[in-house]
């Protein structure tokens, strides 16, 4: 391990001997120790042995001038400094019963899901973070309104002495119109659910029953309305399929019902948010659903008369709960104590997971109750009874207090400065008050001696009530990979994760370690410049942090007090190879892990100052090239791996987190040039030159992404954005490169 980063100051070695200073040197002790050895030319056989012996010594003073290497890792240790545990992935698991259950339905925390185990590939297992409460939704209110707001205000009641509810929860009435006679983008109808049902992350099945109105005027195939819940900040999507919406944007179109008949009914299946509290909008309170009127997508057609609703019902078909790339381990027998300072214990799992409540250490003396023990970082604030015990989250070795014998000259120079610095006494008046010497000749060994931290009494046996372990960047696997429940849970059909898992992070290695401690050392765990909270940032995610950058204080709108941090989180490389990058959506600063670091920071901020976490905001670039090769590579199979390999270089290099010259992330706020393009490619074995380049951008709007021709020939993200690059025919953002004769 090279650690060309640090200065290079003057260094002097060890032993500076050469091999030819070393050969003369045993010559010239010849005529002492053999004086009968007269023949020195090389080809003489003693003077072969002292050239051989004289190259293993070298050899040896080599390595021996090498030892600063490991007295700096020993150094890193003496401070403290452990190496990160592989973070663990995170993601959501969505759970379908088999049929709807007479009452709310609860699957417990730790259940677990994992992949299809393949010949050469293990299962990767994850387990729900909490309980998962699947409801008896109720739906109270039926409103509407003729344009769309944030806070809904102007709302009709359409259920009030129209509607009738059942004895199962279902209404029915006379037709109510959904939006205006004259239906116009904007018009919008809510559904109210019964507040005190808890149905946060619950999908739901909207059983709507009503005309077969083909003649609305839509496409049923992309019908001009969204599905959103109010989930306590803003409207979020539930629909997250256009298949979920049998009744095909109210069109009831080919539901294979009797035509003769004028009522048809059909679901719309919605996946509420995680966060789905109850609130007041317009004096009605409740859990609050509702379907938005959206502008016809081009030249398609919009409603020309509003669909027509005669009842309604609802009900709960499963339930989505966040879940950790982690498998949980309960009450493992890690040993028996012999009373010894300093003993250590190995737990039979690596890579242990942040504690949470509930994972501890319990001591059972031979003759006592069990005793809590507690974890701490090290042992330099505990005392000999305190029952405190060390965990490496890397190896999974649990070590106790050790015991520190002081010598006994250092410990009186020790008294006699705090003497003479804090009561001002002189030498003269500490050496009239000494303690005769028959009295130090009784004084206990163990007054010389130090315990920091308990011990367990000998014969105690030791158990970890729990555990986590797990993490690294293979949890970071794509939607719908999770399907094997490996726990048993009843009425459960089927099981899924609808989105990619995210922020799955390997374990620190030495040479990373190395490179961080200086800039923790600046910092002190204190956060005060902006590189104070970039390194605590790092430090706080835990391992899930990739990147991140300390916005400085604009002029034009300055905020004395608030600290803003752009963060990019970790995210799985392998679609990178696969020639197909990194969506943003893998790059998303989630809640769980902006809580985590604001948690962090929050401990070593000053106080005053206000931290704020925002995501890059992410420009995709889309290249378009023309590429010439040489003759030697005219053929169709070396064509295909030419074009593959500037493909991943392309996705490799407009990326954050391995992206920019340096192959670090790109640069936040960095554009991107033709030039930038024209020096990878030619960097390429077999191009021989290069045709016309093209970029085209690609931006965030809403849900979707916009893709358009650079207008200047560069991309520019602005300050606060960030270059990315990925494969999506759908949104043509992927690199196309053509081959020109």
């Amino acid at each position: 391990m090279d650690f060309d980063f640090l200065p290079k100051l003057p260094k002097s070695d060890l032993d500076d001997r050469t091999f030819k200073d070393l050969v003369d040197e045993c010559i010239l002790r010849i005529p002492r120790y053999c004086p009968e050895w007269t023949n020195y030319n090389p080809g003489d056989p003693g003077i072969t042995l002292v050239e051989l012996f004289a190259w293993l010594t070298d050899q040896m003073l080599m390595r021996f001038n090498q030892v600063p290497r490991r007295n700096f890792v020993v150094f890193l240790e003496m401070l403290g400094v452990q190496l990160q545990a592989a973070a663990a992935a995170r993601t959501e698991l969505t759970f379908y019963l088999s049929a709807e259950l007479p009452q709310a339905y609860q699957i417990a925390a730790g259940t677990e899901v994992a992949t299809i185990r393949t010949e050469t590939e293990e299962a990767i297992v994850f387990s729900t973070d909490q309980p998962l409460v699947i409801g008896k939704p109720r739906i109270t209110q039926f409103l509407t309104a003729d344009r769309v707001e944030t806070v809904p205000q102007m709302l009709r009641d359409r259920l009030t002495h129209l509607w009738t509810q059942q004895a199962d929860g279902s209404w029915e009435g006379r037709e109510q119109s959904i939006f205006a006679e004259l239906p116009q983008p904007g018009n919008c109808f809510y559904l109210v659910l019964d507040p005190e049902q808890p149905i946060e992350g619950n999908v739901l099945a909207l059983k709507l029953r009503g005309e077969a109105a083909t003649s609305t005027g839509i496409n049923p195939d992309h019908p001009p309305r969204r599905w959103e819940a109010w989930n306590g900040e803003g409207w979020q999507s539930v629909l997250l399929q256009e298949i979920d919406d049998s009744t095909r944007g109210f069109s009831f179109d080919d539901m294979g019902q009797p035509a003769l008949n004028p009522v048809q009914e059909a679901d719309v299946v919605l996946h509420l948010p995680l966060q789905f509290p109850a609130t007041y909008f317009a004096t009605y309170q409740g859990r609050w659903l509702r379907c938005v009127y959206t502008p016809p997508d081009g030249l398609q057609s919009g409603y020309n008369r509003s669909p027509q609703l005669v009842g309604f019902s609802i009900r709960a078909i499963g339930g989505t709960v966040t879940a950790s790339q982690c498998t949980l381990i309960y009450d493992e027998l890690i040993g028996k104590s012999d009373g010894t300072p300093g003993q250590t214990f190995e737990l039979q799992s690596r890579s242990i997971l942040p504690r949470q409540p509930g994972e501890h250490l319990l001591v059972m003396p031979p003759n006592g109750l069990p005793e809590l023990w507690q974890e701490v970082t090290d042992f330099a604030d505990s005392g000999a009874h305190d029952r405190h015990y060390t965990l490496d989250s890397l190896t999974g070795v649990i070590q106790f207090g050790p015991l520190i014998r002081e010598p006994a000259q250092l410990r009186e120079q020790v008294q006699f400065r705090a003497r003479t610095q804090v009561n001002g006494e002189s030498a003269l008046q500490i050496r009239d008050q000494a303690i005769p010497e028959g009295i130090v000749s009784r004084i206990a060994l163990q007054n010389l001696e130090r315990q920091y931290g308990a011990i367990p009494a000998k014969g105690s046996l030791l158990r970890m009530a729990a555990y986590r372990t797990g993490g690294g960047q293979q949890g970071n696997v794509q939607r719908g990979t999770l399907q094997i429940p490996k726990t048993a849970v009843p009425y459960v059909d089927r099981v899924t994760n609808h989105i990619a898992a995210y922020n799955g992070a390997d374990a620190e290695s030495l040479e990373d370690a190395v490179i961080r401690v200086p800039r923790l050392l600046r910092s002190r765990d204190r956060a005060v410049t902006p590189e104070d909270f970039e390194t605590l940032t790092l430090q706080g995610g835990g391992g899930a942090v990739a990147r991140t950058c300390c916005l400085p204080q604009s002029s034009r709108n300055p905020t004395p007090g608030v600290v803003n941090l752009l963060v990019v989180p970790q995210a799985n490389l392998d679609g990178i190879q696969r020639g197909e990058g990194i969506h943003p959506d893998q790059l998303r600063l989630t809640q769980p892990l902006r809580d985590q670091v604001l948690a962090y920071l929050d401990d070593r901020r000053l106080l005053g100052v206000q931290v704020q976490l925002k995501q890059p905001n992410y420009v995709g670039v889309a290249v378009q090239a023309e590429v010439g090769l040489d003759p030697e590579y005219n053929h169709p199979q070396a064509q295909q791996v030419i074009l593959r390999s500037l493909q991943v270089a392309l996705y490799r290099f407009l990326n954050p987190l391995t992206g920019g010259l340096g192959g670090n992330g790109w640069t936040f706020g960095c554009p991107v040039y033709p030039s930038d393009i024209v020096n990878l490619l030619q960097q390429t074995v077999g191009v021989r030159y290069l045709g016309a380049i093209l970029l085209f951008e690609l931006h965030s709007q809403g849900d979707t992404w916009v893709r358009s021709l650079s207008s200047t020939g560069i991309v520019d993200p602005g300050s606060l954005g960030l270059i990315c690059s990925w494969a999506d025919n759908r949104l043509r953002s992927s690199h196309a490169i053509s081959l020109i004769g």
